[in-house]
């Protein structure tokens, strides 16, 4: 009885002493590994170079009739909310910086944020028109551009955004000239005269089809002027360095006309004028979102 007593607290000291051991090399791996990161920079960015475009209101389908508030009030929501840090009355807190330059600060332990006022965004505001232009079906979408610490993108960037037909990536090389003249396209397909219910596709359809595209591009208007991501926002340090950033956004009103209404409309917003990426064929929010519109009157 003594010696099955003694041979337990032996084992049970073995595997106390083994695995204190091992929650030891465990604790002292992390530790020191802890010690070569940087409590406020990312050790590997190269992953996340150029970073993604999102909307607000946050759905890539928006859809609603104009004459029916209840239907759009979701969207009015989303934005006001978002705006909220961008009251003018908090941005005064703000640094105004000086336009067309990147403001660093590397060198300064406590970051300061630059001024963006909502006020900036005029119509697409929500402070004249609450609604954003909702109740008139010719509703804002905010763009904005995801964060990534240390970005300095080059040229002048701005957001551009065009109405395009989904049948555009499917025509053929011989047919893609002629068509890519327009900025959207309402119809590719063609009926079979013989069959109205078989969709036909080739370039007669494609010589066909142009008759039916619109004459002139979706109309969309830019807040700030020509959809400016201002350098001064740039570059950012990160979440704790850089307390109460906010980075740049830019509105796009879309000017609906009478035969966009009831209509779905699918409209791509992309960054240009940089160097940064917005092509990736594996990654469809690099550089650029692409959301559908159908306003019902």
């Amino acid at each position: 009885m003594i010696i099955s007593s003694l041979s337990t607290a032996l084992i049970f000291l073995f595997y106390l002493a083994f695995y204190g051991f091992l929650a030891g090399m465990f604790s002292l791996t992390m530790w020191v590994m802890l010690q070569t990161l940087d409590d406020h920079t990312p050790k590997y960015r190269d992953r996340v170079a150029n970073p993604g475009l999102m909307i607000r209101p946050k759905s890539l389908d928006i859809e609603f009739n104009r004459s029916i508030p209840l239907q759009y009030t979701k969207y009015v929501q989303h934005l006001e909310v978002f705006l909220q840090k961008y009251n003018d009355s908090l941005q005064e807190n703000n640094v105004a910086c000086p336009q067309g330059m990147y403001y660093e600060q590397d060198d300064v332990e406590e970051k300061k944020v630059c001024q963006f006022k909502r006020s900036v965004l005029r119509q697409c505001s929500g402070l004249a028109d609450s609604t954003f232009g909702y109740s008139e079906g010719q509703p804002c979408v905010l763009v904005k551009m995801n964060r990534v610490i240390g970005l300095k993108p080059r040229g002048d960037p701005h957001i551009l955004c065009s109405a395009k037909g989904d049948c555009l990536d499917m025509l053929p090389n011989s047919c893609s000239l002629a068509v890519f003249h327009f900025t959207i396209a309402l119809e590719c397909l063609c009926r079979d005269p013989e069959d109205p219910d078989e969709l036909v596709f080739g370039c007669e359809c494609c010589e066909a089809s142009l008759l039916l595209l619109r004459e002139t591009p979706l109309q969309m208007q830019y807040f700030p002027d020509e959809g400016a991501l201002d350098k001064s926002y740039f570059p950012y340090y990160g979440k704790k360095r850089h307390g109460g950033y906010v980075q740049p956004v830019v509105a796009v009103k879309l000017l609906l006309g009478e035969d966009d209404y009831n209509t779905e409309l699918t409209v791509e917003c992309k960054v240009e004028g940089s160097d940064l990426l917005n092509n990736d064929d594996r990654d469809k929010f690099l550089g650029r979102v692409t959301f559908r519109v159908n306003v019902h009157k």
